[in-house]
This record gives C-alpha cells, sequence and structure tokens, in this order.
C-alpha cells in the first residue's frame, strides 16, 4: 500500500499544480483494443480465480450468494504517456490495478460476495486538467463502453440472478453511476441491486431518479457515497466537486454528524493490517472530515490534506462489515416477500 498512497498522493498534488502532458488530440490519438470479455484474462478479478495480492488480504475464494461488481480509479497518470485511455494489454497496467486497487480496495467487499473486477480502458488523468478537459467526454464514453459491455457479459453469463454490489471509487464510480443510471435506475434490474457503493466523486439527488442514498446502515436497494479530507480543511474546487454531495458516514451508515474513534471498526494499512479505532470523522456539507489515522508512519499523512486516496482504506473494514450486513438484510427482505 505504502506504493498505492504515493502514487495517488503524487497525483493529487499535480491536481494542485500545473502540468505539461506528452499528447495530441482524441481523435489523433490511437486507441488500445477494445477487450473480450469472453477471455478470462480480460478480467483482473474472477471467481475461483482470486489473484495472489488479493490471497494475501481476504484469503482464498469462497463462494457467496451475492456478488460485487467492482469498477477501480483512476491509476494511469504518467504525464509522458500520451494516451488518452489505458492499454489494457500491458503488464503494467495490470499489475497496478491488482496489486493497487484489487489489493487494498476491492478486497473490503469480498466477505459480502463473489469478486468480479473487468480490467477497462479507463481514461488517463489528464483528461481532468486543462486544457485536457476537452477531451474528457469522447475519453471517458470509451472507458465507459468497457465498463458497460464487461456489466452485461456479466450479466448473461456469470450472474444467474443473485443479488448485486455495485462498488467502486473515483472514476470508477463516475463509471458505476453511469451503469447504475442505465441498467438499475428504474428498471427490473434494481430488485437485484443490495447497495451500490460509490465514493470519491460528488453524487447528488439528481443523479438518479428512482435509485436513493441510504442513510440508515440495513437499508438495501439504493447508494452511499462520500469524499474525505484531513479536518478543518477544506478543497480549492469545495463548491464545484464537493459541496452538496451525497456525504455518508462511512462508519455508522446513517446521518451522524460526528462519529468518534471508539466506533470505527478499522483502517487497512499497507503492511496488512487492520488498525480499529484510529479515527474520528466529522459530516460537513459534501464532504467527510477525518483525523490523521493513527497508524504506522501516520507522520506521512500528516502533511496530506487530500484523503481521497484512502476513501475506502480508511473505513476499510466497516465497509467490510456493513456490505455482509446489507447482504443479511437483502436476503431477510426477500425472503419476507416471498412468504
Amino acid at each position: 500500500m505504502k506504493h498505492y498512497i504515493f502514487t495517488l498522493v503524487a497525483l493529487l498534488l499535480l491536481s494542485a499544480c500545473k502540468t505539461t502532458y506528452t499528447t495530441a488530440s482524441f481523435d489523433a490519438t490511437p486507441q488500445p483494443t477494445p477487450p473480450n470479455y469472453a477471455d478470462a484474462t480480460n478480467w483482473a478479478v474472477l471467481p475461483n480465480s482470486y489473484p495472489q495480492a488479493l490471497v494475501e488480504i481476504v484469503g482464498e475464494f469462497e463462494a457467496k450468494d451475492t456478488d460485487v461488481f467492482f469498477v477501480y480509479p483512476t491509476l494511469l497518470t504518467d504525464k509522458k504517456d500520451p494516451s488518452w485511455n489505458a492499454d489494457i494489454q500491458q503488464n503494467e497496467i495490470r499489475e497496478s490495478v491488482i496489486n493497487q486497487s484489487v489489493k487494498y480496495q476491492a478486497s473490503a467487499f469480498s466477505a459480502a460476495g463473489n469478486l468480479y473486477v473487468p480490467f477497462y480502458r479507463q481514461s488517463h488523468y489528464k483528461i481532468y486538467v486543462a486544457p485536457h478537459k476537452q477531451e474528457e467526454e469522447k475519453s471517458r464514453k470509451l472507458a465507459y463502453s468497457d465498463v458497460r459491455a464487461a456489466f452485461q457479459y456479466y450479466l448473461n453469463h456469470y450472474n444467474n440472478g443473485r443479488p448485486i454490489i455495485i462498488a467502486s471509487h473515483s472514476q470508477g464510480s463516475i463509471m458505476c453511476g453511469m451503469l447504475l443510471k442505465e441498467f438499475f435506475d428504474g428498471t427490473p434490474l434494481q430488485d437485484q441491486l443490495v447497495a451500490a457503493y460509490i465514493p470519491g466523486i460528488k453524487f447528488t439527488e439528481q443523479n438518479f431518479e428512482h435509485l436513493k442514498e441510504m442513510n440508515q446502515p440495513l437499508t438495501t436497494g439504493g447508494y452511499v457515497s462520500w469524499n474525505t479530507y484531513k479536518r478543518k480543511n477544506y478543497p480549492w474546487n469545495y463548491e464545484q466537486w464537493y459541496k452538496g454531495g451525497t456525504t455518508t458516514n462511512p462508519i455508522t451508515w446513517d446521518n451522524a454528524s460526528q462519529t468518534d474513534a471508539s466506533k470505527h471498526l478499522g483502517v487497512l494499512n499497507s503492511d496488512g493490517k487492520i488498525y480499529p479505532n484510529a479515527l474520528s470523522i466529522e459530516r460537513i456539507d459534501g464532504m467527510i472530515w477525518s483525523t490523521v489515522p493513527k497508524i504506522p508512519k501516520r507522520f506521512l499523512l500528516s502533511f496530506v490534506k487530500n484523503y481521497h486516496f484512502a476513501d475506502i482504506n480508511l473505513f476499510w473494514k466497516d465497509i467490510e462489515k456493513n456490505a455482509v450486513d446489507r447482504v443479511n438484510a437483502y436476503q431477510q427482505k426477500t425472503q419476507s416477500n416471498a412468504r
């Protein structure tokens, strides 16, 4: 996780300064070949084939009655890389997905369901930075075409009617917001939705027509989201990127405005250990404020204001428990409705 932390901290620093990228226009740049999701090698994780990095955190795969479809965040950040979207056939790309996001983020959901994580041609970070932001729509459309194709293949060949958890972070949450809107929002498939965990970007009630924010720990069929920042600090883009957004309390899973460390179940740290009672939080408009977590080498985080990179890691054990609890609540409700 140390590499993961510093990679994403560097990414956050990029957003605060002027950067120069080696690139041509989107239309003048060759795009990577679309993945074929019938080929198992185009999935970072499938049941019965958990990568070793994931096994190190959660153990060997055990079949569940629920599925988890997880979409990872932005990992393509090299300023010298001229591409707009990732080539998922590159080993470096695949290794970063598995050793960073799968190991330290998707792992939080493995106790609740069978993990499915597709490789997809994610957008390069530069689409969020002027003047390259003008190509964002084209790059995002290409990335979503992969996520959509992977999810459609999953529905047709893997799901078999099981309940579904949608989970993601950052760019992955942008993808999952689009996925939820197209496949779940007011459709019959919404009945199979246990919950959507989509932190790392701003969501509001205007994003969906039928899917609602879940404000209780056992509510099902809706979504939760949050963005984490160091206590008593505001980002420069607070008004546009955060204010007014869904702000779930990822410890109590309700509308509690403040939660002390005694209720915190645990951070997943770089040593693979869980550190409970490590932080306290405060909900403000559009954001979660967190104290500096009490983990080894915590002084490194004391210099960082934006905890976006750790939206999942900070609450890893809290997420794991809540996902299992919501699955149980969903199953009880389904059994009750069947009587």
